[in-house]
């Protein structure tokens, strides 16, 4: 499968993140772009890429991902290097790989939005975990391979009770529900919570935390209708004049967005759920779990409606 670089032509063996003060370094060549795609480096490769490590990887749009062996780089001050043990497969993830969602990653790239794992190596100027530590990351995309080099703010500690495998499933779907309705929505102990399209891993996660977190008991007066997504596929309408006759508010939730705009709230919500996981007030619904060889069997689980909660890709 081919490997496509920005700029430059260079072969496959060169297509490695060197130190950015390397005069090897692509970046520092003329002509080449600043923001360079996913740095990737192959067994055949010379100096400056060592150990390797599987990644299933998106060459090219609307095409079936490889698994392919990528050279790790190593980890700047603020980051740390996780061993992934499990990442969530998100309907996102598919999008991105057809080129159809709102952030469009270049080619080639790791799809993987989130991942549990265990801490291998931090940098000098890394204090909120450190190796051995048991984690949840949200990446952006770049979890589904066997390690991830990630920034130490976007990684949570995994509470002593919550295994790895249920706490994967935890930061985008867990995520979403808790800012949707505690942030969003502000719901109340004994209001009642109507979910739709509630067979998915969102949807699910939104029950669990309105019921055993929040005590909620369909869209009534005053009621607040939050939109997180279209599991249909196609963007539903909603009548002005429900809103008006029954005082309901609209509004909408982009997760991710928070993370760049109020991250406080962003990082706030897994702490949240980190914290509901380990006091057992809620129970995260695992609907399919398949091999890092798999992945375009899980990816065609979830585009087929087989899914009820939450699919995974397991590393080891």
């Amino acid at each position: 499968m081919a490997v496509v670089a920005r700029g430059p032509w260079l072969p496959r063996a060169w297509l490695c993140r060197w130190g950015l003060d390397s005069p090897l370094s692509p970046k520092r060549q003329p002509g080449f772009p600043r923001n360079p795609p996913l740095a990737l480096c192959y067994r055949r490769a010379g100096p400056g890429c060592g150990r390797h490590y599987r990644a299933a990887l998106c060459a090219e749009l609307k095409q079936p991902l490889a698994i392919e062996e990528v050279a790790s780089r190593p980890v700047r001050p603020h980051e740390v290097r996780v061993d992934v043990h499990f990442c969530g497969v998100n309907f996102a993830d598919i999008l991105v790989c057809h080129g159809q969602y709102q952030e469009k990653p270049q080619l080639p790239f790791i799809p993987g939005m989130e991942f549990s794992g265990t801490v291998l190596e931090i940098g000098t100027d890394v204090s909120i975990v450190k190796e051995g530590d048991r984690v949840i990351g949200v990446s952006g995309f770049n979890g589904m391979a066997e390690e991830c080099v990630i920034d130490q703010k976007m990684l949570w500690q995994i509470p002593e009770r919550a295994p790895l495998r249920e706490a994967a499933a935890l930061p985008v779907s867990y995520g979403t529900a808790i800012l949707a309705l505690e942030h969003r929505a502000r719901t109340r102990p004994g209001e009642t919570v109507l979910v739709t399209a509630a067979a998915g891993a969102t949807g699910l996660a939104v029950i669990d935390v309105a019921t055993n977190v929040l005590q909620a008991q369909v869209l009534a007066w005053e009621g607040r209708i939050v939109v997180v997504g279209f599991a249909g596929g196609n963007i539903a309408s909603v009548p002005a004049n429900l809103l008006l006759l029954k005082n309901i508010s609209a509004m909408g939730l982009y997760w991710g967005r928070y993370k760049e705009q109020s991250f406080p709230v962003f990082s706030r919500t897994l702490s949240s759920a980190l914290q509901y996981c380990q006091q057992g007030r809620i129970q995260p619904h695992i609907g399919a779990v398949f091999k890092l060889e798999e992945v375009n069997d899980a990816f065609l689980h979830v585009i087929q409606r087989k899914s009820t909660g939450k699919v995974l890709i397991s590393l080891k």
